[in-house]
């Protein structure tokens, strides 16, 4: 495997060695007679330096504890361990793009290593304050139904809830496609805790979508150790930094699944010995989410805006993970699996999706009103589906009635066809702008097409696509 040595240790490779006093799972004791690596420091220890360690803790003044992020099979009492003098570095550059890595910077796609590539530490400190931008924006999706009543924040970071099979995979497929053709961006896909099939999966349908040369992947997979799927989120952050700093791009970051990050942490803390807190999470959890999220921002040059697959542990909305995990999105976006039933695709459920960006302070007094009336007249419509289903339509009053044929064509025109899914359903793809969007839903809403067939507004893009 493939792990990117760095030219100092290659040249010196007696720098500062030590020998492996324990070995308990994951959990590396090393004595150090020289001087002590510091803290995050990595260190390479088995043949040819294939475990990677790294230093979590100082025991006292010659022994350091650290978390494997390999396999820690062939190591013994007494094997040589030697410290690198860094932290964990993962490559940057122009060079990533249609690259797969793993958390080491380490390509996994089977194709040539890259060579001379910058090297950065995957440990960055925040962006100052005095350097964020200050005013929040919309990042324009192309997305009827999540510009229009779940606006994404430049910069922010939403949520996108959702069970299997919901249509998770091919909406992040295709945001990533509309950033890369309307936004000139580039996208950042982190999987963290992913099955192997569904990276390999991905991975095709990025290439058959035409995105990938625009995208770069990094995995910490299911079956890897704990610790590795601990730092693939902070080396997909530094990846993501550099086209937001350096090549001043607005970058798409995708994470899927966050909880799994949680988890992976919770493992290394059980690992450690570290007395767990409420529900058996680790008693640093807020503080590594923080870390991690914080890092996720806009600046005066670019921004990295991202879109997060959360997974809430038996639907508790309580649990310390979702809990703390809510804090830091700015718009949550929730997939039905009864929309995605009755074929409305872009399964994104309107009630229960909501964003911060929705005031008229940000998204403007226009939006922030067709909005409101939108998600009221699809509130109204569900309230009535109970007395539609006994009783039937004739039972409603008029005003009722007018009510709830509105809410069908809305529902059918918050529908439209994905780029990414063209060679599945025969239909072309649509990027709708905002105002195309919000102009469609006042026209429903005003009752200007209640004579056209509910069907003529499905699947379409902009309203002037209706055949009358």
């Amino acid at each position: 495997m493939n792990f990117l040595h760095t030219s100092d240790e290659q040249t010196h490779p007696a720098i500062n060695t030590g020998t492996i006093v324990s070995v308990r799972g994951s959990v590396v004791d090393a004595y150090f007679p020289q001087r002590l690596p510091d803290l995050l420091n990595r260190l390479n220890a088995g043949e040819n330096g294939s475990v990677v360690i790294e230093v979590v803790a100082h025991l006292n003044a010659e022994v350091v504890r650290g978390i494997a992020l390999t396999t820690t099979s062939g190591l013994a009492r007494g094997s040589p361990v030697r410290d690198t003098g860094h932290p964990l570095q993962v490559p940057v550059g122009q060079a990533l793009l249609g690259r797969m890595f793993n958390v080491f910077g380490a390509t996994i796609d089977q194709r040539e290593p890259l060579t001379d590539v910058q090297l950065r530490s995957i440990h960055q400190a925040a962006v100052p304050l005095t350097q964020q931008a200050t005013q929040s924006e919309i990042l324009e999706t192309g997305i009827k139904i999540i510009d229009v009543l779940t606006p994404i924040e430049r910069g922010g970071k939403a949520g996108l809830f959702g069970g299997a099979g919901v249509g998770k995979t091919v909406l992040i497929t295709e945001m990533i496609h509309n950033m890369v053709s309307q936004h000139q961006g580039m996208s950042l896909f982190c999987g963290i805790g992913e099955r192997n099939r569904e990276a390999e999966e991905l991975y095709r349908e990025m290439q058959a979508a035409g995105v990938l040369d625009q995208t770069v992947m990094v995995f910490g997979q299911m079956n890897e150790p704990p610790g590795a799927r601990f730092r693939v989120g902070h080396a997909a952050l530094t990846m993501a930094e550099f086209f937001r700093d350096e090549a001043r791009q607005d970058v798409l970051l995708l994470i899927d699944n966050i909880f799994r990050f949680i988890q992976a942490g919770q493992e290394v803390s059980g690992l450690m010995g570290e007395l767990p807190s409420r529900v058996g999470y680790q008693p640093t959890l807020a503080t590594e989410l923080a870390n991690l999220e914080e890092r996720i921002t806009s600046t005066t040059t670019g921004a990295i805006t991202s879109v997060q697959a959360v997974y809430v542990p038996a639907d508790d909305f309580t649990d310390p993970a979702a809990v703390h995990t809510f804090g830091h999105l700015s718009a949550s976006i929730v997939l039905s699996r009864k929309r995605a039933s009755e074929g409305f695709y872009p399964a994104v459920d309107p009630l229960r999706s909501s964003s911060k960006m929705l005031m008229s302070a940000i998204a403007g007094k226009h939006h922030y009103e067709t909005a409101l009336a939108v998600r009221q007249t699809l509130a109204t419509y569900e309230e009535l589906k109970d007395i539609i289903a006994m009783l039937g339509m004739a039972e409603l009053s008029q005003s009722d009635r007018a009510i709830v044929y509105r809410a069908r064509r809305l529902e059918r025109f918050l529908t439209q066809p994905f780029f990414s899914t063209e060679q599945f359903t025969g239909q072309s793809g649509r990027f709708v702008r905002l105002e195309a969007a919000l102009d469609g839903c006042d026209r429903i809403l005003n009752d200007e097409f209640a004579d056209v067939p509910e069907s003529a507004l499905y699947m379409i893009g902009g309203i002037e696509e209706v055949k009358k």
